[in-house]
């Protein structure tokens, strides 16, 4: 069970519960059948309107039982004293959910395979919302971004350099550009927040957007550098929000709405983004 000093901003969310959401597991290295999913480590199963769904089950220290949703597919978590049909009751009332979560999961997955970025000269990837095309120029000196009709990032690696030579080389790029917009982004909306934050790291997860702990340290994945300016800003101001408010509820909301009106819109956005599959 997470720390009650964090909280988490996930790719894939939990089932809201009392004692708060379940981290994801790791990425799905298949894809989900569509009319069976099963999680890699499952050992219980369920049917729910004639779909098979293995799932994986522990035992932990909560209070009620947890239901999370990744691209591996569902976990649940339930206390010891807690007995396996109560869990399989709780699992039927949560069918829909269930259900619903599972298909949007392997959406997702589906999406990232398709924006897999092949790493070559004239290759494309995703800067602030933007398409950018690579140019590889070994006379290059450090990477520039060269804006025009078209944005161009230049690199200089070797002509024979392979493809995760090049793909290093970009991810370099994009992480420095991350850190600084990150850090500027934090600084206008934390003044607005009335909070402040200490310290500033990034991420590589890969179902986790942010968290923020309660002694100010904010973590951000780097590859929002991806997203569009207006759903950078949303995660920024998610997580600052929780200097203020440790949890999702109704305060927590109408403190981001305080500096981000449109925050649904902007957060059902980022719900719906396929980040490019490095």
């Amino acid at each position: 069970m997470r720390s009650p000093f964090q909280f988490v901003l996930d790719f894939f969310e939990a089932e809201p519960s009392k004692s708060g959401s379940l981290t994801p597991e790791p990425l799905a290295s298949r894809v989900l059948s569509p009319v069976q999913f099963a999680h890699p480590q499952a050992n219980r199963s369920v049917v729910f309107e004639g779909v098979h769904i293995g799932y994986a089950f522990a035992r932990a220290k909560r209070k009620t039982i947890g239901f999370s949703i990744g691209p591996d597919g569902l976990v649940v978590r339930a206390p010891k004293w807690v007995s396996l049909k109560e869990v399989e009751a709780a699992l039927q009332e949560k069918s829909s959910w269930v259900l619903r979560k599972l298909s949007e999961s392997q959406e997702r997955f589906h999406q990232r395979e398709h924006t897999r970025v092949e790493w070559h000269d004239g290759a494309q990837f995703a800067y602030l919302g933007k398409p950018v095309q690579l140019c590889i120029d070994p006379a290059q000196g450090s990477a520039q971004l060269v804006i025009g009709e078209t944005h161009v990032l230049r690199i200089g690696v070797s002509a024979n350099a392979n493809a995760a030579q090049i793909r290093d080389c970009v991810q370099a790029w994009l992480m420095r550009q991350a850190k600084e917009l990150f850090e500027a982004r934090l600084n206008h909306f934390a003044p607005l927040l009335g909070v402040e934050w200490k310290k500033i790291s990034l991420s590589n997860a890969g179902t986790r957007w942010g968290s923020a702990s309660a002694d100010g340290a904010i973590r951000l994945n780097w590859r929002l550098i991806h997203l569009s300016p207006s759903e950078i800003d949303y995660v920024v101001a998610h997580e600052l929000s929780h200097l203020r408010v440790m949890n999702h509820s109704t305060q927590f909301w109408e403190t981001v709405r305080s500096v981000m009106p449109d925050y649904a819109e902007r957060r059902q956005r980022l719900k719906t983004e396929s980040l490019a599959e490095w």
